[in-house]
């Protein structure tokens, strides 16, 4: 079993920057690979980032590359998303996700954890 619990969220500008953190617990983290996704009112889950469990390979939507930095400490148990150039349309809940698998990590339903998100608002 897995914990996940997202912080970071809040209400920025557009343009603006934020961090998103997700703490983990319970079985080794490193085993994980790490993914963000996001879902907008209305709208489904989509695929936002994803890193593989040593930390060397990511990976974008590619709404977000280029603005979006996914990392992790292993050594901490933490997962981060870096938000650039935030746009109206990057608001949504933003989960994290942890798949021990970790062979499709574009794919949500590939995930076995997932944490309660945390919400980002873009305003004008």
């Amino acid at each position: 079993q897995v914990q996940l619990v997202e912080s970071g969220g809040g209400l920025v500008q557009a343009g603006g920057s934020l961090r998103l953190s997700c703490a983990a617990s319970g079985r080794t983290f490193s085993a994980y690979g790490m993914g963000w996704f996001r879902q907008a009112p209305g709208k489904e889950r989509e695929f936002v980032a994803a890193i593989t469990k040593s930390g060397l390979h990511v990976y974008y939507a590619e709404s977000v590359k280029g603005r979006f930095t996914i990392s992790r400490d292993n050594a901490k148990n933490m997962a981060y998303l870096q938000m650039n150039s935030l746009k109206l349309e990057d608001t949504a809940a933003y989960y994290c996700a942890a798949d021990l698998i970790a062979n499709r990590l574009r794919v949500g339903d590939e995930y076995d954890y997932w944490g309660q998100g945390t919400q980002v608002t873009v305003s004008s």
